[in-house]
């Protein structure tokens, strides 16, 4: 009898008990979510301004390895082919060298488009020296770059494009 007596106290305080620790448990849970949702929303705040920063350099590096943009820096008078193109190879691989670290930003797809569009204006600088006659000036070097650029400039064109794309996904 005493044991009953017990027992009608004791089974709905265990209920009571369980039920408000599954409760607390619950609301704790999502205490987490919600600060975790919070620091997120805060970190992404504090990454815009780096992630746009890296756009901008990319664009930057797309521009300043482009064909016309580096033979304005470093066409000069008395500068011989080979040199001219030893010092645009050398441009286009400082520019990419110096902007590396924009690819933690970027996404990969958009850092491999980049990169192909680096490679094939290495690439176009490397097959019009080859393509020059023996002898060639300078002036015989930029008209082969010319007529070779077609690819390196849609290239270029093409990374643009996509860095764009990818800017206008972040900022809605």
């Amino acid at each position: 009898m005493v044991f009953a007596e017990i027992l009608k106290y004791t089974i709905p305080a265990l209920v009571v008990l369980a039920t408000a620790y599954l409760v607390l448990k619950q609301f704790l849970a999502s205490k987490e979510k919600l600060a975790l949702l919070e620091y997120r929303k805060e970190m992404a705040g504090q990454n815009l301004p780096l992630k746009l920063q890296a756009y901008e350099r990319l664009m930057l590096l797309c521009e300043r390895v482009d064909m016309k943009n580096l033979v304005f820096r470093l066409l000069t008078k008395e500068i011989t082919p080979q040199n001219l193109s030893n010092a645009m190879l050398v441009s286009v691989q400082k520019e990419y060298e110096h902007n590396l670290a924009q690819q933690v930003y970027v996404s990969d797809s958009l850092w491999k488009i980049v990169t192909q569009a680096k490679d094939n204006v290495q690439t176009l600088i490397n097959k019009s020296v080859a393509d020059l006659p023996e002898g060639g000036t300078s002036e015989d070097l930029l008209n082969i770059l010319q007529d070779n650029s077609v690819v390196a400039s849609r290239s270029l064109e093409i990374a643009k494009g996509a860095i764009r794309a990818e800017i206008k996904t972040i900022i809605v």
